[in-house]
């Protein structure tokens, strides 16, 4: 039986609300849980990892049609353990209240100090391309904080939802962490509740929807979104290390990441060589395009797109260079042939959205202020890559092409630092998570200034004002000047 379009909505809106109004009870009954009790919430996260490894690697390579399994074990898997780890290594300094300076002069004996507390209920919008990751790290540091979570997966994430759905409630009750499956028009309904803060990582148009309902309830976000991201190849640094350490990146989930290389800058002269190594390097790390290391991607939509997008570099002039040239990439599992554009001009929808996926225009460049105009008259980008060895011009890229990070000689491992916070700038998103600045975004850093056994302020400045306290003000005043 189909259920009208307008049931199924209420429905949905009454179970993410039913949620919510228990967790924020639970919130209420107990609003600032022990070291101990978080201690326990982090080691329960990773207890749920570790006890259903398998069948969480499958349910996504399922949603992927075929996901290699290193790249889930590595940047999902392994990357969220160590998070999990790192947070409860960390989590007794960072609930620690810190200490601040107080005016010795005007408030004797007086103290002042920051108590990191909870926020309350967490809401967490993930996407489908890094599903374990991008919903379990920023989980580390909401529960870390105290808070309670509810996570609503991607549509694209449905087997993977299913088993969260399934195991989850074995190590935390839904007053504390509840997972949710997309589809049905369930996104807005899950971004108007009125959560204490809300996390969304995904598209930049979508990111705009989620802000606009999350601002109808004064909402604070977190936003994660992409953007063009550019490696920059100095003309000191070897063009095939380059290609080495580019073509990983590019090749890792089929392309779709939002801090990988979106295109690329070569010194002039220096493509043919670079060509030259993609083509060795994808033969022979990827001798079989349809084997189970090369990741598929996500759905026939994106497939098409990214078709789409060759075939209007190829009508406008571009050369495309595919590195699977010699094979048949299997378009009923999205196997996608990894191409290069060469000549990318403006006009080219490759050079005007984030691709998300294994292409990867180059441009050329003969100076290094035209590499940072040309960065700069476009959005601001989450990440920048700049590889050189001489580290006068490393800095000028550095202080001159704001992103939201960098990695240097390397592209996308800044985000794997434990100790560095992560977040775009501008159209790349806003705000941070990872580290102790995640457990900062998601608590209350409430000020608290306990006054001392005198008060100076009321002794002296009661009015009227004339007389006395004006003129002990105005002599404290010349102390400060």
């Amino acid at each position: 039986m189909n259920v009208p379009v307008n049931f199924r909505s209420i429905a949905i809106a009454t179970e993410f609300q039913s949620c919510f109004d228990k967790q924020r009870a639970a919130y209420l009954a107990a609003p600032e849980p022990s070291y101990a009790q978080r201690k326990a919430d982090l080691k329960a996260l990773a207890q749920l990892l570790k006890d259903n490894k398998d069948e969480l690697v499958a349910a996504i390579n399922a949603d992927y049609g075929n996901r290699s399994e290193f790249e889930t074990l590595f940047a999902e898997y392994f990357v969220v353990l160590e998070t999990i780890a790192d947070a409860a290594k960390n989590l007794k300094k960072w609930m620690k209240p810190q200490r601040r300076h107080v005016d010795f002069m005007t408030y004797p004996l007086a103290r002042n100090r920051v108590i990191p507390q909870p926020l309350g209920v967490v809401g967490v919008i993930v996407p489908w391309n890094f599903p374990l990751n991008l919903s379990f790290c920023p989980l580390a540091a909401i529960l870390a904080a105290g808070n309670r979570a509810m996570v609503k997966m991607s549509e694209n994430s449905k087997a993977l939802a299913q088993v969260l759905m399934r195991v989850s409630p074995k190590y935390f009750p839904i007053e504390k962490l509840a997972f949710f499956e997309d589809g049905g028009g369930r996104g807005p309904g899950f971004s108007s509740l009125p959560f204490d803060h809300l996390l969304f990582t995904g598209s930049g148009a979508t990111g705009r929807s989620v802000m606009a309902n999350a601002a109808r309830n004064l909402t604070p976000v977190t936003l994660e979104l992409g953007g063009k991201a550019p490696a920059i190849v100095g003309p000191d640094f070897p063009v095939k290390t380059a290609a080495e350490r580019i073509l990983w990146v590019k090749m890792f989930n089929a392309g779709q990441i939002c801090t990988n290389v979106d295109y690329m800058f070569l010194p002039k002269g220096s493509e043919d060589e670079f060509v030259r190594h993609c083509r060795r390097l994808f033969a022979d790390r990827f001798p079989d395009i349809n084997g189970q290391d090369y990741t598929s991607i996500i759905d026939e939509r994106s497939f098409a797109r990214l078709q789409a997008t060759l075939e209007d570099a190829r009508t406008k002039g571009a050369v495309l260079i595919n590195l699977a040239e010699q094979q048949e990439p299997d378009a009923k599992r999205r196997k996608f042939a990894p191409h290069l554009v060469l000549n990318p001009t403006e006009d080219m929808i490759v050079m005007q959205r984030e691709i998300f996926g294994p292409i990867l225009p180059i441009k050329t460049y003969a100076d290094r202020q035209e590499v940072a105009d040309y960065i700069n008259s476009h959005d601001r980008p989450l990440a920048i890559y700049p590889f050189t060895h001489n580290a006068e011009l490393r800095d000028f890229y550095i202080s001159r092409v704001m992103s939201g990070g960098v990695s240097v000689n390397e592209a996308l491992l800044h985000v794997g630092q434990h100790d560095l916070p992560f977040g775009g700038v501008g159209a790349s998103g806003m705000g941070h998570y990872h580290a102790r600045e995640g457990f900062n975004t998601f608590s209350k850093l409430r000020p608290v200034f306990y006054q001392g056994p005198l008060s100076p302020i009321q002794m002296l400045f009661q009015p009227p004002y004339s007389g006395r306290p004006i003129s002990i003000l105005r002599t404290m005043i010349k102390w400060k000047t």
